[in-house]
């Protein structure tokens, strides 16, 4: 066989055998199973465990990362790692991972999740519009994997189911983070309850919002009530002044003072003649 031939032999066995030693060189770790926080049951701790069990180079320390972020105050140089929830609730829960650093070899880790049903954390309870006008009402939550959200308009017992097809009505999703726009508010079809719903593989939640639309002569109602009062309180005072008795009118011919009697008239001539004659 032609030297150059068994040379390009050995290339491609080498190439061929590269990915198998890779990872017959990569370092084992050993994680808990996913936990699944229960609201039904009592509050418990709850601790994750990582063991680096096979390493081909030392390992120089490790911590631990909760969706992404580093939780302060968790690197240690030990092989045996473990993060513990004193009283876990739906924020604790998302994607944990134990992550293991090396001097002369890229990092390494394992996965854990901690699961948990939606949990509402944030709604507006209700939202006062004036019709013409847009609303917005919004639902917040926490709890993993991230919830698929839905929105319905409740009448009773039943419901109607909301979505982004009727032109004045826009959902919006991000995660655990949902909108409902409403544009040019109704007076007649868009008061009501309005539900939101929170739901993954775990469970599901929903909260309602009431809202309100008024008229557009609402500011005006105040102005209105006062003027309502000044009219009947005029009405009231004319009709009492029209239904006076002839009695209650002074009439201006009539004298004002009481009338001197003619005794008293007689007693003073009989005076005057008295003094006439002495």
């Amino acid at each position: 066989m032609h030297p150059n031939a068994v040379m390009l032999a050995v290339v491609l066995l080498g190439n061929l055998m590269l990915p198998f030693i890779s990872a017959q060189n990569e370092p084992k770790i050993n994680a808990s199973d996913q936990t699944i926080l229960s609201a039904d049951t009592p509050i418990k701790p709850v601790t994750l465990q990582c063991n680096l069990t096979t390493a081909h180079t030392p390992h120089k320390e490790s911590f631990w990362v909760k969706n992404g972020k580093e939780i302060t105050n968790t690197r240690t140089e030990q092989r045996n790692t473990a993060y513990r929830i004193a009283k876990p609730r739906a924020d604790d829960s998302g994607e944990y991972m134990c992550v293991y650093t090396f001097d002369m070899a890229p990092n390494a880790n394992a996965t854990i999740e901690v699961k948990a049903k939606p949990d509402i954390t944030g709604h507006k309870r209700s939202e006062n519009k004036n019709e013409g006008e847009n609303g917005m009402l919004y639902c917040k939550s926490v709890g993993y994997p991230h919830p698929t959200w839905t929105w319905r308009k409740v009448d009773g017992t039943s419901y109607t189911d909301i979505d982004n097809s009727t032109g004045r009505f826009f959902i919006t999703i991000r995660d655990n983070y949902t909108e409902l726009n409403i544009l040019n508010l109704d007076i007649n079809t868009d008061p009501g309850i309005y539900q939101c719903n929170a739901t993954n593989v775990i469970g599901n939640t929903a909260e309602t919002t009431i809202l309100r639309v008024r008229s557009n002569l609402a500011p005006l109602w105040p102005f209105l009530g006062v003027l309502a009062e000044i009219i009947i309180l005029v009405v009231i005072i004319v009709v009492y002044e029209k239904r006076k008795t002839p009695d209650d009118i002074i009439d201006d011919d009539e004298p004002v003072g009481p009338m001197k009697t003619n005794s008293t008239n007689n007693h003073k001539d009989k005076n005057i003649r008295q003094r006439n004659t002495k």
